[in-house]
């Protein structure tokens, strides 16, 4: 029979193991949105469009949130980490129109 602190380790083993998937799954989800995010900012710069769009990240940040809550997260968060992409797109866009 296991001891409580070796089955305890072995939870932490396989909780660690999981995180450590779903960090790869968001790097990788990150860098194709991200792809996306640059060929919108070529699109603006070819024509000349701002780039930043805030009704659009209004309506993202909501949705965002929404889907937060659905989710069990906290909406607040899942605000700032949207808010945190959304300022690198947007700086990316820049780059792109200079």
């Amino acid at each position: 029979m296991m001891d409580a602190v070796t089955r305890a380790a072995e939870l932490l083993k396989e909780h660690r193991a999981s995180i450590d998937r779903l960090d790869a799954i968001l790097v990788y989800t990150l860098a194709e949105r991200f792809k996306h995010t640059q060929s919108v900012g070529h699109l603006k710069a070819e024509h000349d469009l701002p780039p930043s769009d805030p009704a659009r990240e209004a309506q993202q940040i909501e949705r965002l949130e929404r889907l937060a809550r659905e989710a069990d997260l906290d909406p607040e968060f899942a605000r700032k980490f949207l808010n945190f992409v959304i300022a690198e797109v947007i700086r990316h866009h820049e780059t792109f129109q200079s």
